[in-house]
């Protein structure tokens, strides 16, 4: 049963290690991620179903929010001045958008390459190969790639005059979970497995649950957070009508 309606989930799955999937997720609809056993990563791309050329920026999120990360409470922008999605709830408190996906040059060098057939289930599949997998479902390729998300994982600065960057282990305990409102009709593309500057391969069985969720109202918390929030949702809105 969905914990936000009591009602029955439109869609529930898990998301497999290195696995990845994609949806159309309707404005009315929320998405949660649940981290099962703790550690997960999951990078996401997202666009406006109407027309990818719309699509997530990390930039506007960040500077409309002066936020470094994501979590409740913040608007996830698109590069049109739009808000796709509004994280609701968040079991966790810190996701990075900030660090980009692991391609399959960082899965040789870091973890070693393995195929499907040495493998089976557990081999070590790239967010980008899997990303473009998915894109092309939709009928999106290489140029539509964009900087993604990164739910459950945290960095943080590790050299103030370099501004290089750690990955911060144990960041997400066993249960965590993040919820996603959808503002508009998005295409989100998922894929599980390690943040790109994890130390080891380790991909943590996550739960997928897409359910019915009211929209936003005039007091609504991520709405009314900043005055750049209620610019963007009336941006969102107008578009709608």
């Amino acid at each position: 049963m969905s914990a936000a309606t009591g009602a029955q989930p439109l869609y529930q799955d898990e998301l497999p290690s290195a696995g990845a999937r994609s949806w159309t997720c309707r404005r009315g609809t929320a998405l949660t991620l649940t981290d099962l056993a703790g550690g997960a990563n999951v990078s996401a791309l997202l666009y406006s179903a109407a027309n990818p050329l719309e699509r997530y920026c990390m930039p506007d999120t960040l500077k409309a929010q002066h936020v470094s990360r994501l979590t409740a409470g913040v608007a996830l922008y698109s590069d049109m001045g739009r808000v796709l999605a509004s994280i609701v709830e968040d079991g966790c408190g810190w996701h990075d958008t900030i660090s980009g996906h692991a391609t399959a040059e960082t899965v040789a060098s870091k973890w070693g390459a393995n195929t499907y057939q040495q493998a089976r289930n557990e081999w070590r599949r790239s967010a980008r190969e899997a990303f473009l997998v998915e894109l092309a479902k939709h009928g999106l390729g290489q140029r539509d790639l964009h900087p993604n998300i990164n739910f459950f994982s945290k960095v943080e600065v590790e050299d103030e005059e370099t501004g290089a960057l750690s990955y911060v282990a144990g960041n997400s305990p066993a249960g965590s979970h993040v919820t996603l409102r959808f503002e508009l009709d998005t295409l989100i593309v998922l894929w599980n497995g390690p943040h790109p500057l994890a130390e080891e391969w380790l991909a943590r069985p996550v739960r997928v649950t897409l359910e019915h969720f009211p929209t936003a109202g005039a007091d609504d918390a991520v709405r009314t957070s900043c005055e750049e929030n209620e610019r963007g949702f009336a941006v969102t809105e107008a578009a709608l009508a």
